[in-house]
C-alpha cells in the first residue's frame, strides 16, 4: 500500500512538472491565435502518441470500455477545466492563475468523502476554510484592480478536482493510458464543435483577451508558433497518463497535496519568459492555500485515511 502511494505522489509532482511546461507555451501563442486552435493542433499531436501507448500497454481493444460513459463524462470535465485555465492564463500574470488554482487539491480533499467514500478529517474542513481565505486575499473583492478571468482559476480548480476523483475510481477497471486517450479525444471533438459554433455564431470582436483567445477566427499558423502548439502535445500526452496514473494508485485526498509542487514552476516560467514579477499579495494568498494543504496532509500523517 505504501509503496502504491509512493508511486502516485511521484507521478503526479513529475506530471505536474511537465504539464507546467505548457503555460508559457500557451500564453506566448494566446494574444494570436484562439483557444480552440491550440487545442486542436496539441490533440491532432498526442492523438498518435497516446495510441501507440495505448496499444503497448492494454492494446486497442480496451477503448471499447464498458465505463465508457464514465471516461467520457471525466474528459468533458477536463476539457472545460483546461479550457477555463487556459482562458485566465490569456488575461492573468501566470502566477496568479496557477495559485488560484491550487484550490483544486482543497476542493478534492473535501468531496472524497461523498464521492469516493474516503473519510476526510476536520484538518482537511480547516485547510479548505484557510485556503478560502487565501483566496479573498488574492482577489482583493471589491477593490480597483478585481481581474473576474480570476474566477475561471477557481472554476477550473473545481472541474479538475472533479475529474480526478472519477479517476480514482474508473482506477480499479481502466488503465491511465485508456483515460487520457479519451481524454484527447474529447479535447479535439470539443474544440472543433466549439469553434464551429463560434464560427457560425460571429459573436465579433472582445476587447477583454480572455474573450479575444475563445473567440478569435482561426488563422493558420507560422512555423514557430505551430512548433509551439504542437509540443503542447507531446507534453500533454506525458502530463495526463502521470496525472491518470496518480490518482489511480493512491487515495485522492493524501496525493492531491503534492499538487502544490506546480507552486515552483509556473511562477518560474511567468518571470523567465515574460519578466513577471508576482504581486505582494498573490505571494501571500497562495502561501495560505499552499500551507492550509500542507497542514491537512500533516493532520493525515497521524491518522491515515482509509483508502
Amino acid at each position: 500500500m505504501h509503496n502504491r502511494i509512493l508511486a502516485g505522489v511521484v507521478s503526479l509532482c513529475l506530471g505536474i512538472m511537465i504539464f507546467s511546461l505548457q503555460d508559457p507555451l500557451i500564453k506566448a501563442v494566446s494574444g494570436r491565435y484562439p483557444v480552440m486552435e491550440v487545442m486542436a493542433i496539441r490533440s491532432v499531436v498526442a492523438l498518435p502518441i497516446l495510441l501507440l501507448i495505448v496499444h503497448r500497454d492494454v492494446g486497442l481493444a480496451a477503448l471499447v470500455s464498458r465505463s465508457f460513459g464514465l471516461l467520457t463524462l471525466r474528459a468533458l470535465t477536463l476539457f472545460s477545466s483546461y479550457t477555463a485555465y487556459y482562458l485566465a492564463l490569456a488575461a492573468l500574470p501566470m502566477a496568479n492563475a496557477i495559485a488560484l488554482y491550487f484550490m483544486a487539491p482543497l476542493f478534492i480533499m473535501v468531496l472524497a468523502g461523498p464521492y469516493l467514500g474516503e473519510r476526510v478529517s476536520w484538518q482537511s474542513f480547516a485547510a479548505v476554510s484557510v485556503g478560502l481565505v487565501g483566496v479573498l486575499v488574492m482577489l482583493r473583492p471589491g477593490g480597483d484592480v478585481f481581474e473576474w478571468a480570476a474566477l475561471l482559476s477557481l472554476l477550473s480548480a473545481g472541474l479538475y478536482g472533479f475529474a480526478q476523483m472519477t479517476a480514482r475510481k474508473l482506477g480499479t477497471t481502466e488503465s491511465p493510458t485508456v483515460m487520457s486517450f479519451y481524454q484527447n479525444g474529447i479535447y479535439l471533438l470539443g474544440a472543433l464543435v466549439t469553434a464551429g459554433i463560434f464560427a457560425v455564431s460571429n459573436p465579433g470582436d472582445f476587447a477583454h483577451p480572455s474573450l479575444r483567445f475563445l473567440t478569435r477566427s482561426w488563422v493558420w499558423p507560422d512555423t514557430g508558433d505551430f512548433l509551439m502548439m504542437a509540443s503542447c502535445g507531446v507534453i500533454a500526452s506525458a502530463g495526463m497518463i502521470l496525472l491518470s496514473q496518480a490518482y489511480r494508485l493512491a487515495p485522492a485526498n493524501i496525493v492531491a497535496t503534492f499538487e502544490y509542487s506546480g507552486i515552483l514552476w509556473t511562477p518560474l516560467w511567468g518571470f523567465l519568459f515574460f519578466a513577471e514579477v508576482p504581486h505582494a499579495a498573490t505571494i501571500f494568498g497562495a502561501a495560505l492555500i499552499v500551507g492550509a494543504g500542507i497542514f491537512a496532509l500533516n493532520g493525515r500523517a497521524g491518522g491515515r485515511v482509509a483508502a
